[in-house]
């Protein structure tokens, strides 16, 4: 991609009105742009970087065994009626009539829906266990958004649902083959997450779990021990900062995190209130087992910047998760060569932003860089001599460059 010609809005001056810093970064660089309170355009830069998280997700739940699916967002009343959440999701779910005054929703969760559709289409032991999977945009109405994109009323998830014969069957996938594809999606963004153990706020009073990244501006307390895998949220913690870690012994801490994932089991309650069924193997009928498995798609990419970013204007990310793999930067003299090389990335199928700008000074052009953030920085020009390419720092031939891409 040409950079003259790629819609890139970078400001010279992060917004006034934005107090965290992956709100303050994604706007500036040209990211993302705010309408209102809680909701952002993605822009074509933020776009891009979102695909390549969805594209991780998508990833590594196809390797579990995961299908992937697309429920409606909009919803009827009598649906979520059958398990008593409309009135209950009250003030979080966005509600209203449609132009014949029929009540209708915005759902921000889909377990209703899905056993919907599992109840018309699976009805014995045979067809499970199942899993099924989403990658939608979510709309909850949020009193008090705030934290640029980790607290949003518009926002892209990932939603999964399980679907077992017994209590023991959902129990293993929950414990081991999603939570070891949570961590391996965290993994390869380059981020630690840990797994805590939590309430269930407003989707179930069972204690759930939630993967959480320490950030000095996380929105959550969790009290955790780093020689074990022992982790509470402060809702529910019983063992408190520098108290024995019921685990190991070892002192406790209490850190700031942000939750980039959460795992529930609603066990056989909801699959009870809607008639969710299967016939087991002595022709008899028994509820189906539910899971749900949550990932915030756009609160990944609002935490890579909290944790990632190196000043109000410098970020280097992951290198799956980055919009451009590579970016080009001609420099006076190295026009010539850095088209060629261009060229060449390009048949290669490399992912590349070439600043091909002509009146544009190399330090606004480092500047804009910054932001843009690709793991490989190749300065073609000034002060590289012909033939050389700089790389993130350190001078190399342009055939070692290609090579190296």
């Amino acid at each position: 991609m040409l950079q003259s010609e790629f819609f890139l809005t970078i400001q010279k001056n992060p917004p006034k009105d934005e107090q965290s810093a992956n709100a303050r970064f994604l706007i500036r660089g040209g990211y993302v742009q705010k309408l209102m309170a809680g909701v952002y355009t993605l822009l074509p830069l933020g776009l891009k970087t979102v695909r390549n998280i969805e594209n991780i997700v998508r990833e590594e739940m196809n390797a579990l065994g995961s299908q992937e699916l697309l429920m409606p967002a909009l919803q009827p009343k009598e649906l979520w009626d059958e398990t008593g959440r409309w009135e209950s999701l009250k003030g979080s779910m966005y509600q209203f009539e449609d132009s014949s005054k029929k009540p209708v929703g915005l759902g921000f969760t889909h377990e209703e829906n899905v056993l919907a559709i599992v109840r018309e289409h699976v009805s014995s032991y045979k067809d499970l266990p199942l899993s099924v999977y989403q990658i939608q945009r979510k709309f909850r109405d949020e009193p008090r958004p705030k934290s640029g994109l980790l607290r949003g009323r518009d926002f892209f998830m990932k939603d999964m649902y399980s679907l077992h014969t017994n209590q023991e069957e959902l129990d293993d996938f929950y414990t081991t083959t999603a939570t070891e594809a949570y961590k391996k999606v965290f993994n390869r963004m380059n981020l630690e997450a840990i797994y805590t153990e939590a309430a269930g706020g407003v989707f179930t009073d069972k204690h759930t779990h939630e993967f959480q990244v320490l950030a000095e501006n996380g929105e959550d307390t969790i009290y955790h021990c780093k020689k074990c895998d022992f982790s509470e949220n402060k809702e529910i913690a019983k063992v408190k900062e520098g108290e024995k870690c019921p685990g190991c012994g070892e002192t406790v801490m209490e850190s700031r995190a942000i939750e980039v994932g959460n795992i529930f089991r609603f066990d056989d309650t909801m699959s009870q209130k809607m008639n969710v069924f299967y016939t087991d193997k002595s022709g008899k009928k028994q509820p189906m087992f539910l899971g749900s498995y949550g990932i915030g798609i756009t609160r990944l990419l609002g935490t890579i910047v909290e944790v990632k970013h190196s000043a109000e204007a410098s970020i280097r990310w992951p290198e799956e998760v980055a919009p451009f793999a590579v970016h080009l930067l001609a420099l006076p003299g190295g026009e010539s060569d850095a088209e060629k090389l261009y060229g060449n990335l390009v048949e290669k199928g490399v992912s590349v932003l070439y600043d091909d700008r002509a009146n544009v000074s190399a330090g606004v052009k480092f500047a804009d860089a910054d932001f843009v953030g690709a793991p490989k920085r190749a300065i073609v020009g000034g002060k590289t001599e012909s033939g050389k390419v700089e790389l993130n720092g350190k001078k190399i031939t342009q055939k070692s460059f290609l090579e190296s891409c």
